[in-house]
């Protein structure tokens, strides 16, 4: 009882000089869609939050120097090795620090966790046209918040100075320089002289755990901000309509909800860093610039664009009398071009479609074939580079020649996913035909029918989403 007073009390002192309490009544009131895909963007939120706690517990035991130290730990192989302090902290934190391994594997899974759920929830908006009108602004800073994830990933990825990330720097480097002109400078300006120079970690740490990630928060903060003001999307279905929202109020039925899914997050990244090893560093041994380490792979979302380097062709040319090398196309043009046409999509959507309105309702996959094709086409375009960047590892355990899976992967890579994307746009235009079927209900006279319809059926209205305290606002 006293305790229930005492903060009745301080509630009203608060409320009597910020008058927060129609404010928090306005917020527990608002709603959420019921639709499991709206939780995409929870779940890398909750990486997010896994992240930084991770990250506090390991900035107070790892030392981002270059500087060269003995390592006197209890990991037997390494001990009296002479390496440097970012390496024989990070194996210190491994073999030494009571909890650092779990800390660290948790740390790195929950990055992953992180990007994969970002690339979901970008994959949902997509298909749905959630970019639409007015939520261009969203689409834009989700982007960007996935490209300062893959930046912030690789620079953690980089900071342990072990002989993978070092031979992953090499490679960003490599295709730094490959720039004209600026790249070269650009090179010696980050790494403070010649590949590997000696400012590298010290700066890359500072952009890991203080830049990058105040950026990803403000990022995390405006699409929060928007998302309130602009309110949720939502599917079809009666009594849903561009000027209302149908779903489960704040509270107390989608804080419970949330509430779990964060739960479920920790748990499984905890329980992956508990249990599921990745990155040992103690393994790869440390940095030597002579040295290289075969195989080796990048995390998911830099392997694609190693998958790239790997399987392009050596073409080199000149512009204006400067030598363009071979990394460029594939390590800088190809990425470059990948994100200018996702932030450009909502508009180039817009011209081919016409639709030029305000849009609440969001589209189910099967209304735009030509939207599934595309995004078709780019899954299974840039899942195949991700595989190419593990052909050395493939070449190894199946005593297969590299040079084999390479060029089969070049051919591999322009073929699989037209074939990919034509499959797709036929079976979503065959679902378009009939708005009540399943892909499992789908027969092949349907696909076949979908082929020769130019022009598609009226769409019957589709039953609302099941589950969940429903309310509109």
């Amino acid at each position: 009882m006293i305790t229930r007073w005492a903060v009745r009390r301080m509630l009203w002192w608060l409320d009597g000089r910020l008058r927060i309490a129609s404010v928090a009544r306005k917020a527990l009131a608002k709603v959420f869609p019921d639709h499991w895909t709206f939780m995409l963007g929870e779940i890398a939120l909750y990486a997010f939050v896994s992240l930084v706690a991770t990250g506090v517990f390991l900035t107070l035991f790892f030392e981002p120097s270059p500087a060269e130290t003995v390592y006197t730990g209890v990991y037997g192989p390494l001990r009296g090795a002479r390496a440097s302090a970012a390496y024989t902290s990070t194996v210190a934190l491994s073999w030494d620090v009571r909890a650092g391994l779990l800390m660290r594997q948790t740390h790195h899974w929950s990055a992953l966790v992180f990007l994969s759920a970002i690339v979901a929830h970008l994959s949902r908006i997509f298909l749905t046209a959630a970019f639409r009108k007015p939520r261009e602004p969203n689409w834009l800073i989700g982007l960007t918040m996935f490209l300062l994830g893959i930046a912030t990933g690789f620079a953690g990825y980089s900071v342990p100075d072990d002989l993978l990330s070092g031979t992953g720097l090499r490679i960003a480097s490599a295709t730094l320089l490959s720039v004209p002109v600026a790249g070269p400078w650009a090179g010696f300006l980050l790494f403070g002289g010649e590949f590997p120079g000696t400012s590298i970690i010290p700066r890359l740490y500072i952009l890991h755990v203080l830049l990058l990630p105040g950026a990803i928060a403000a990022l995390i903060g405006a699409h929060l901000a928007i998302l309130v003001r602009q309110k949720h999307s939502h599917f079809p279905g009666p009594g849903r309509n561009q000027d209302n929202v149908v779903g489960s109020k704040m509270w107390p039925t989608y804080a419970f909800r949330s509430l779990a899914l964060l739960c479920a997050v920790f748990a499984v990244t905890f329980g992956l860093g508990g249990l599921v090893q990745i990155n040992p560093v103690w393994v790869w041994g440390p940095f030597r610039p002579s040295a290289a380490t075969s195989p080796a792979q990048p995390d998911w979302f830099l392997a694609w664009v190693e998958g790239a380097l790997r399987l392009f062709p050596p073409v080199e040319f000149r512009v204006f009398g400067y030598l363009v090398p071979a990394p460029f196309l594939p390590g800088v043009v190809m990425p470059g071009l990948t994100f200018l046409v996702l932030y450009l999509w909502p508009w180039l959507d817009r011209r081919i479609s016409g639709g030029r309105g305000r849009h609440q309702v969001l589209d189910r996959p099967r209304d735009s074939p030509a939207r599934v094709a595309v995004w078709s086409w780019a899954v299974a375009f840039y899942g195949l580079l991700l595989l190419a960047s593990s052909d050395d590892v493939v070449a190894r355990y199946f005593e297969i020649p590299v040079f084999g899976i390479v060029r089969t992967m070049r051919a591999v890579v322009l073929v699989v996913p037209v074939l990919v994307a034509i499959v797709a746009y036929a079976l979503a235009k065959a679902l378009r035909a009939d708005p009540g079927a399943t892909l499992l209900d789908l027969r092949w006279r349907q696909v076949a029918a979908a082929f020769r319809r130019r022009r598609p059926e009226a769409r019957a209205e589709r039953p609302a989403a099941s589950g969940g305290e429903e309310a509109g606002a």
